[in-house]
């Protein structure tokens, strides 16, 4: 029995026939999604089904996509946001409300404030640096919901938190997951993964240079900038200067992981002989720690390394809102826990780091990618682009064993054993956890539904194609395009793989360097992150704030909007003799 009739051949100017009327509805479910959040504060998952009922519209009406297969289209992008985006952040929920559940949260909280019981620094260290590392190894939101919780649990309020843990997510991005949006972009364009990688590395290490310092902006306002400035400064550079000679001359897959490594070290090495003049941590007024209120308030009682019986990331979220004060006191002195209490205490991210090496061994990889991985066509989805290709978004990979978040429920799971949690114990958690994230779950699919529909029924390549027509022009647009992208999808290799071709093809029609392009929409894509909706609900459940997406886009956009600007202005001068010496 055939599943679909006859292929559906996408049309770029269904509107009318006019690409302008075209792009201006194509574009229509985005605008809805950002005036939804950012203007009326609707929650984030009624935006998300409004945008997504939206688009299904203009794919049946306007685009003349079959029901069947517009239908199948919203099937295959909850399927996605399911495996891998939720998959990696449940399990990485799980695992935090895990060691919430044990007392090993409260020495985690203060082995971090022992490093520096200064906010800015912790936020430098924690969302920047180790960030970093996360996504160099899993991506896809892990990096945000584990660096946002181990903020929390230093004592950062949970917006603020939240907010860090998404803006530091920019800079390692282009490289994350072992460079999968690299490698993505290689795949469809057909140019060499070394140019791209090369090219990228002369783009992202300039925004690393700025968001160490924007961080400590966010954390305490231009104070903050005045008194952490050099080791900012210091961050950044490291960081920079890592990923370019990573990128460039090293192996591209390692290229997050030698950044996060070096800059770790260099920030360490400096807090030996510098600290800033004035320490903005804690509030001296507050008699305990916000450990000890999240113990009171969620009535736990551990005796000897016992789980608590009530303990969750839900509760603590809102036992820091309380604990944590107003961030310009005099900070707590915080006395670092005994040698082996460090250890425990951060062998949750130590289990994550080590079980996502060991899956990037050559022998394990080949045998995940061999047993633990299927590719497939989508049942019900027969769709070729215009020139009569089909359409690479309806071939669906389905990883099981070889996805992050299998490697971070088998973490959880090595980590159950560790702390000598039971597996009913455990499976409770897991199911309060699902619980706590019902609603992120419902948003995350909705947005990755939207985003398979607009792509599936060519909604997304009328923008493109719109962009792509403005000729030399298309310099200044090009970075937009991959911001659209990664603002749409949630991710830099879902955006690569969806305009990654269309760029090199625009950029060979106006002249430009086809490298360059599609570099650019690897490399601004990034800054879109940050607004992408998955990504709000992720850095929000994190920290126990299921619902304030709008509220994180609405002091993120700005941040986001400005940092591309200038990545516009950088890719625009390579473009042009001032800079074209940069291009490979």
């Amino acid at each position: 029995m055939k599943l679909v009739d006859a292929p559906f051949q996408q049309i770029i100017d269904p509107i009318a026939g006019s690409l302008v009327f075209s792009a201006i509805c194509a574009a229509l479910p985005l605008i809805l999604l950002f005036v939804l959040l950012g203007v009326f504060k609707v929650k984030a998952h009624k935006a998300a089904l409004a945008s997504l009922l939206l688009s299904v519209m203009l794919a049946l009406v306007g685009w003349q996509m079959p029901l069947g297969q517009t239908l199948s289209a919203v099937g295959a992008g909850a399927v996605y946001g399911m495996i891998p985006i939720l998959w990696i952040l449940i399990n990485a929920l799980w695992i935090f409300k895990l060691t919430v559940a044990t007392p090993w949260f409260e020495v985690l909280g203060r082995t971090i404030r022992s490093i520096s019981d200064d906010m800015r620094i912790l936020s430098i260290l924690i969302a920047f640096c180790f960030g970093a590392l996360l996504e160099a190894l899993a991506g896809f939101g892990a990096p945000v919901a584990i660096t946002a919780a181990m903020l929390l649990a230093a004592g950062m309020k949970p917006l603020k938190s939240a907010m860090v843990a998404l803006l530091a997510n920019t800079a390692p991005v282009a490289f994350g997951s072992v460079a999968a949006p690299i490698i993505a972009l290689s795949g469809v364009t057909g140019l060499p993964i070394h140019d791209l990688a090369s090219m990228i590395g002369r783009q992202t290490p300039f925004m690393a240079l700025l968001v160490p310092l924007v961080l400590v902006f966010i954390v305490d306002g231009k104070r903050g900038v005045k008194q952490t400035w050099p080791v900012a400064v210091v961050a950044g550079v490291v960081f920079a200067v890592a990923q370019f000679f990573a990128s460039n001359f090293l192996a591209v897959e390692l290229v997050d992981v030698i950044a996060a490594l070096a800059t770790i070290a260099a920030v360490l090495a400096m807090l030996r002989f510098w600290q800033p003049r004035e320490t903005i941590g804690l509030s001296a007024t507050a008699t305990n720690s916000p450990l000890d209120d999240l113990r009171v308030r969620t009535g736990a009682a551990h005796s000897g390394g016992a789980l608590a019986a009530r303990a969750g990331a839900s509760a603590a979220a809102s036992s820091f809102a309380v604990a944590t004060s107003s961030i310009d006191a005099a900070p707590v002195k915080t006395m670092r826990p005994a040698a082996r209490q460090v250890w425990t205490a951060i062998a949750p991210y130590l289990i994550i780091i080590a079980i996502f090496s060991i899956a990037q061994v050559p022998v394990v990889k080949a045998w995940l990618t061999a047993f633990g991985s299927v590719t497939f066509r989508w049942p019900g989805l027969d769709v070729i682009d215009p020139a009569g290709n089909p359409v690479v978004a309806q071939l669906f990979k389905l990883d099981h064993l070889k996805a992050a978040g299998t490697s971070v429920l088998i973490s959880g799971a090595v980590l159950m054993a560790l702390y000598k949690i039971t597996p009913r114990q455990g499976l409770r958690i897991y199911r309060e956890t699902l619980m706590q994230l019902r609603w992120t779950i419902v948003t995350v699919t909705a947005v990755l539904a939207l985003s398979f529909v607009m792509n599936l029924s060519g909604q997304a390549s009328t923008l493109g194609v719109a962009l792509a027509s403005t000729g030399g022009f298309f310099a200044l647009l090009s970075p937009l395009l991959g911001w659209i992208g990664v603002a749409l999808t949630g991710s830099d290799t879902s955006s690569n793989s969806l305009f990654g071709q269309l760029q090199v093809s625009a950029a060979n029609s106006a002249g430009l360097s086809p490298v360059l392009m599609a570099a650019a929409n690897s490399s601004a894509g990034v800054l879109g992150k940050m607004l992408s909706l998955q990504n709000l609900a992720v850095a929000a459940a994190a920290v126990g704030l299921a619902g304030a997406e709008s509220t994180l886009l609405r002091k993120l956009i700005g941040w986001s909007l400005g940092l591309l600007v200038l990545m516009t202005l950088l890719i625009w001068l390579q473009s042009t003799p001032v800079l074209s010496w940069m291009v490979p």
